[in-house]
């Protein structure tokens, strides 16, 4: 058990390490009119390889709750006293440092989230709920091989339409709606992956061309966009697209079946305080970009820089809150 432990703790790691760029890059991908297209694309690949993250998250929660245990009430307590700490935090931000109107936040908070970010919380406590009914059973290659080609990419909605002839053939209509599905889908499959025996070389290196190729697709896809467009747009960045899907098939059994021996230090500091650094990054970021403290004059180096300084300033608070959160309900 404590080797599977290890391998989440570095996907968990780097997942929130993904998220953290996902929001630092927003920025040039959404005003592309503002940048050179050599900065544009840098981003664009940054954020493509990074879509991967919020997948993992769903696949590391149905690891842990869709086997043998599932979610007890203490998690529901976390998750709940997660949700309000954090939409406290993001009310008190806009009310005093930014013009959003914070009333009219706290009034829709049970029907969207008071920061864009926060929407995950609400998202995960389906996979909570539905942890006590869920119970994956171990299954072949074969088996997860078709799963994946036939939901993840055949019958996924969010697969774009081909078309020859007047006759549409993806994606095959299976009545598959809303993102929630795919939700709880990532959650089963990281039960299945993390029971699955993959230590193959052979998947390993498999899983890292599929990555590398998947992440290819959605750059080039969502340049391809933004010509044809004349704008950004997120076809091919969805969290439940079949290239993402893809990505997160290949990365979380890339990690562990090459990170599974320990807790790499760096990525064992982040997946500690992720809770954290997931909570507050957003806000760092919304402040920096608002405020001018940016290096807009060098692309390249104003993205290290509102990286490095989002996940230092998280990192920082999250471990001020564990200080004084001693026993870990927000933190």
């Amino acid at each position: 058990m404590q080797s599977k432990i290890n391998w989440i703790d570095n996907l968990r790691g780097i997942a929130c390490l993904m998220v953290v760029m996902i929001h630092t890059t927003s920025w040039y991908i959404t005003n592309a009119q503002s940048v050179s297209p050599l900065y544009w694309d840098m981003a664009n690949i940054l954020n493509s390889a990074s879509r991967v993250s919020v997948p993992l998250f769903f696949m590391i929660s149905g690891y842990l709750f869709f086997g043998e245990r599932s979610a007890q009430p203490r998690h529901f307590l976390r998750i709940g006293l997660c949700l309000l700490f954090y939409s406290l935090v993001a009310f008190l931000y806009i009310t005093f440092f930014t013009s959003i109107n914070g009333e009219l936040s706290l009034r829709n908070l049970l029907q969207k989230p008071v920061f864009y970010h926060l929407w995950f919380f609400f998202a995960i406590i389906v996979i909570y709920l539905l942890s006590p009914l869920i119970q994956v059973k171990s299954v072949s290659g074969k088996m997860l091989l078709a799963l994946t080609v036939v939901i993840g990419v055949v019958a996924n909605p969010n697969t774009l339409s081909l078309k020859t002839g007047g006759v549409e053939w993806l994606p095959v209509n299976l009545y598959i709606n809303g993102d929630t599905f795919y939700y709880v889908l990532y959650g089963i499959l990281g039960r299945a992956l993390g029971m699955m025996d993959t230590q193959r070389k052979y998947v390993s290196g498999l899983c890292a061309a599929l990555f590398i190729a998947a992440v290819f697709v959605i750059s080039r896809g969502t340049l391809h966009e933004l010509r044809w467009r004349g704008n950004f747009a997120d076809t091919w960045y969805l969290y439940c697209g079949p290239m993402v899907f893809i990505c997160a098939i290949s990365l979380l059994t890339l990690v562990k079946n090459t990170l599974n021996t320990r807790v790499l230090p760096g990525l064992g500091l982040i997946s500690r305080h992720s809770l954290g650094i997931y909570g507050f990054h957003a806000l760092i970021i919304h402040a920096l970009r608002t405020r001018g403290v940016e290096i807009k004059s060098s692309p390249l180096l104003d993205m290290l820089w509102i990286f490095a300084a989002a996940l230092a300033c998280s990192l920082a608070l999250s471990m001020l809150l564990q200080r004084l959160d001693s026993r870990r309900f927000v933190s």
